[in-house]
C-alpha cells in the first residue's frame, strides 16, 4: 500500500464556496487581488486550510475556486508555505456513477489546483435520495488514497448512522476518515445537539470540521432587523431568523464587548471551544483579519453556557442541508 503523508490541520481554516459564485456570494473577477490578499493572510497567521469544492463557482465559472487557490497557493512565498492544505470536495453528481468517476474528477481537481489534492472528501451522501450511488463513490475515494493521490480522505453532510457505516466500509481497506464536515454554528447546532456527531466523530477518531460557522454572515452582528439584508437566499435567511435571535445576539454582543472582541470572532471562538474546525469564509484581507482574532483565547466556561443557552432559546434555527444524512 501507498504510504500517505499526514495532513496537519490547523486549530481554523477558511472556507471558499464564495469564490468563484455569482449566484449567492456577487463573485466578479475583480475581486480576485482582494482573495488573494485573504489567502496570503490566512496562511502567514497558521490558517493553512482551505477548503473548496469542484461545483464552487457558478455557470462558466465551475472549478474557480479551485483555480483561484492553485494560483495563490503557488505564487505564495511567505512563512506557513509548506503547511498548505486544500481540501476539495467532489459532487455526488448523478452522472457519477463509477469509482473512475471520482478518481477523473479529482484528477480534473488537481489539474485546476495545479498540485495534487491534499484532503478529498466526498461532498455530500446520496443515502437520502440514491443510496445504490453511494458505494462506487466511496470505493473511487478509496482507490485515490491507495494510489497516493491524495493524503487523506474525508466526509461532508454524513449523520451518524451513515458515517458508521463509511468507516466500516473503509476500515475493510485500512483507510482512515481523517475530517467530517457540517454545518454548525450557534444557530446550527443540530449535528452535535441531535445527532450526537461529535462523540461518534470522536470515537472514530475523525475530526468535525465546522462549515458555516457564522451562518452566511448572521453570526456577525452586521445584520439588523431593521437595516438593508444582502440580497438573495441570505436576504430570505435574515428575514426569517433574525427577528427571533435577538436575545442570542446580545449575548454575543455582551461577550464581545467584555473580550475587547468582535461578534464573528465570539461565534467563531465558541466552534473552537466546541473541538471543532471552523472554516469562515474571507472575501477580503479585512475578512481574513477578523477571523483570524477568533484564535489565541477561548471562551470561559460560563461564557460557553451562556451562548448554549441563547443559542437553544433561539425559535427559527438555519435550514439544514438537504443532503445531511442521519
Amino acid at each position: 500500500m501507498q504510504t500517505n503523508q499526514k495532513i496537519l490541520l490547523p486549530k481554523m481554516g477558511c472556507g471558499t464556496w464564495a469564490w468563484g459564485n455569482r449566484f449567492l456570494w456577487g463573485y466578479n473577477e475583480s475581486m480576485d487581488e482582494e482573495l488573494q490578499a485573504a489567502f496570503n493572510l490566512c496562511v502567514s497567521s497558521g490558517v493553512t486550510l482551505f477548503d473548496t469544492g469542484d461545483s464552487y463557482g457558478t455557470g462558466k465559472l465551475n472549478g474557480r475556486s479551485e483555480q483561484l487557490l492553485g494560483q495563490f497557493s503557488q505564487q505564495y512565498q511567505g512563512a506557513n508555505k509548506d503547511s498548505i492544505c486544500i481540501a476539495t470536495k467532489l459532487a455526488a453528481y448523478p452522472w457519477r456513477l463509477t469509482r473512475q468517476s471520482m478518481i477523473s474528477a479529482c484528477k480534473a481537481s488537481a489539474a485546476r489546483l495545479g498540485k495534487n489534492v491534499d484532503l478529498v472528501q466526498m461532498h455530500w451522501s446520496t443515502a437520502n435520495y440514491a443510496p445504490w450511488q453511494e458505494s462506487a463513490l466511496l470505493d473511487g475515494l478509496a482507490d485515490l488514497y491507495e494510489q497516493g493521490l491524495v493524503k487523506g480522505v474525508g466526509l461532508s453532510n454524513y449523520g451518524p448512522k451513515r458515517l458508521k457505516w463509511v468507516h466500516r466500509k473503509f476500515s475493510d481497506r485500512q483507510i482512515p476518515i481523517v475530517t467530517l464536515q457540517v454545518q454548525y454554528s450557534l444557530l446550527s447546532t443540530y449535528p452535535v445537539t441531535e445527532l450526537g456527531l461529535k462523540d461518534v466523530c470522536d470515537e472514530l477518531g475523525i475530526k468535525l470540521i465546522a462549515y458555516s460557522p457564522l451562518a452566511l454572515g448572521l453570526l456577525t452582528g452586521k445584520y439588523s432587523e431593521n437595516g438593508s439584508f444582502p440580497k438573495g437566499i441570505r436576504g430570505l435567511a435574515c428575514k426569517q431568523i433574525l427577528p427571533g435571535m435577538r436575545s442570542l445576539l446580545e449575548c454575543l454582543r455582551e461577550i464581545a464587548a467584555f473580550r475587547n472582541k468582535t461578534v464573528s470572532q465570539v461565534a467563531i471562538n465558541w466552534c473552537i471551544c466546541k473541538e471543532t474546525i471552523p472554516i469562515p469564509g474571507a472575501k477580503s484581507a479585512a475578512q481574513a483579519r477578523d477571523n483570524i482574532g477568533a484564535l489565541g483565547w477561548e471562551l470561559d466556561s460560563g461564557e460557553i453556557g451562556e451562548l448554549d443557552k441563547a443559542a437553544a432559546s433561539v425559535d427559527k434555527k438555519m435550514v439544514q442541508n438537504i443532503f445531511q444524512t442521519r
